[in-house]
């Protein structure tokens, strides 16, 4: 049977792919807009039986000519994921729309559909837990999130055909993320900052919260994958889940295993966070004005309903995550 794959080309796309792969799946229609070639990388040492642009797929879904059938389940990886591009007809034209029709298709096909929510769902909220009182997104991606998440709702409490399931992602990290570039996760940039200039920064103290103690829900897209395919194994289950960890660390812990990885790379000792920065490998800028009032300065997915859901596997803290990343970013180069 086929598996669909949207976004495939990007970055949690790609690893799905993989993850696929590595159960011996390669009939895989792999669904993405290559107009930045470069990203043809991340598919490079994957198996498909096809590739479809973007526009061509959703025409094709909408007017009811997708030649393929059988299809197992849809992965909808696909989505403008800049949270600072403000052109809100295009993000919801992109990002909810588009994956509206892809449900209706879904429902129609008796297909399961398994799709990237995301934590901006929350906005600048303490409690992150799937309830709508606790939503409140701050900008237009976010709020197509959102939106699509509601409908997602509106159709469980109607009744389902087939299985529907949102991911909302927290702060992910891992393997293919290069051709994100700005949006790529810190852990990517704190190891070209340290490869290029030998020392890392981190934001000063801001409200209320110290030199680089600001925290996130790091999770892993090793774990994302493993989330992802325990559903797609478990198709009674339906819903919107925080992909999260559950548990927050501070950017600190961040910067210290993406250089101690290095240092371990490089035959070097292992240090701690106080002598990193006693010698100026961890360094702390002035906490930038334009961010005031704008900045979350902790996330931490409640991962109840996960559990609940039946997903028991452990996730990766920072320090095994992140020396695993490094790792791979070392041997690609």
């Amino acid at each position: 049977m086929t598996i669909i794959v949207t976004g495939a080309a990007g970055f949690i796309g790609s690893n799905i792919v993989k993850g696929l792969n590595e159960r011996g799946i390669t009939d895989i229609i792999a669904v993405d807009n290559l107009t930045r070639g470069d990203k043809f990388r991340n598919l490079a040492d994957c198996d498909i039986a096809h590739y479809l642009d973007k526009h061509e797929f959703i025409r094709q879904i909408r007017e009811h000519q997708f030649p393929y059938d059988d299809i197992r389940a849809v992965f909808h990886q696909g989505a403008c994921s800049d949270t600072m591009n403000h052109d809100g007809k295009y993000m919801m034209e992109n990002n909810y729309q588009y994956t509206l029709d892809l449900l209706d298709w879904c429902q129609d096909e008796r297909t399961p559909f398994l799709y990237a929510s995301s934590a901006a769902v929350y906005g600048k909220g303490e409690t992150f837990r799937e309830e709508r009182e606790l939503e409140q997104p701050l900008n237009v991606y976010g709020y197509s999130k959102f939106l699509f998440d509601q409908v997602v709702r509106q159709r469980m409490e109607q009744g389902l055909t087939a299985q529907v399931v949102g991911f909302r992602y927290f702060n992910v990290y891992g393997m293919r993320e290069q051709h994100k570039e700005r949006m790529a996760s810190v852990a990517f940039h704190h190891f070209h900052q340290y490869q290029t200039n030998g020392f890392v920064n981190l934001f000063g103290e801001y409200g209320g919260y110290g030199n680089g103690e600001h925290s996130r829900d790091f999770v892993s897209v090793e774990d994302v994958v493993k989330v992802n395919l325990h559903f797609l194994d478990n198709p009674n289950q339906s819903g919107i889940f925080n992909l999260g960890t559950g548990r927050s660390q501070p950017f600190n812990d961040l910067a210290a295993a993406t250089v101690n990885a290095c240092r371990v790379a490089q035959g070097k000792q292992a240090l701690s966070l106080e002598d990193l920065v006693e010698r100026e490998i961890v360094r702390y800028i002035p906490f930038p004005d334009a961010l005031k009032g704008k900045y979350q300065s902790f996330t931490q997915a409640d991962i109840g309903k996960l559990r609940e859901a039946g997903y028991t596997d452990n996730f990766f803290d920072v320090d095994e995550g992140v020396s695993r990343y490094v790792h791979w970013l070392l041997q690609n180069q």
